[in-house]
């Protein structure tokens, strides 16, 4: 069940360069998780507005978590600048501390592209994080390696990894010998005929995080 607009509210956190802004669609008095969304690379026009992200988070809504997303330093009425992934993984953490505080509650992680890649270092070791949710992961092309994802290595929550079988920033193979090296539990899904963004595929991606989510946390 979608959550309805009037549960949408704007928020600030305190992040490590200043205030972050922030939505917060907000969940059932009965949630059993909260779900964190981060956005795609802000030096590429990536918000928290993104179309993937909002899908992520509509998704994890539909379980009636509380589900928020920001924008990281430097994006929107965020303080501070970019960081080229550094500061950003801090930014990811004060928000995880920020969803912890005020829910109580056992939390999904969710990024996509650069917000997976960095998301995911602060969400994997995070004590509060029950599982995570890689979108695009950029894991590189066969000419080249975007970013190094060995710390997965030792994720050992339930993960899912959602990406366009045509993905120019995470070729297929790529990918998959990543995750055939991680832990379980872990779930891969290829979406055929969708690229980077899911254009004209974003339902089906919105509905593999909601057919993995009762499965990897038990609902």
């Amino acid at each position: 069940m979608d959550t309805p607009p009037s549960s949408i509210r704007t928020l600030f956190i305190d992040g490590p360069a200043g205030r972050l802004e922030g939505v917060l669609n907000a969940g059932a008095a009965s949630a059993t998780h909260a779900a964190l969304v981060c956005h795609p690379h802000p030096m590429f026009g990536g918000t928290l507005h993104n179309k993937v992200v909002f899908h992520a988070m509509k998704a994890l809504s539909s379980f009636g978590f509380p589900a928020l997303r920001f924008n990281f330093r430097g994006v929107g009425l965020s303080a501070g600048e970019h960081d080229s992934g550094r500061g950003e993984v801090e930014d990811a953490r004060a928000a995880l501390a920020w969803l912890a505080e005020e829910f109580q509650l056992p939390i999904v992680f969710a990024g996509f592209s650069f917000g997976a890649a960095v998301g995911l270092q602060a969400a994997c070791p995070d004590r509060r994080v029950a599982a995570a949710i890689g979108l695009g992961l950029p894991v590189g092309s066969a000419e080249v390696r975007v970013y190094d994802f060995g710390f997965l290595r030792q994720c050992g929550k339930p993960k899912l990894f959602v990406s366009g079988a045509r993905d120019a920033f995470g070729s297929r193979d790529q990918l998959q010998t990543l995750v055939q090296s991680l832990p379980e539990p872990k779930k891969l899904i290829f979406i055929e005929d969708a690229d980077h963004f899911f254009a004209g595929h974003l339902q089906e991606m919105r509905q593999a995080i909601e057919d993995w989510v009762p499965e990897a946390l038990s609902l």
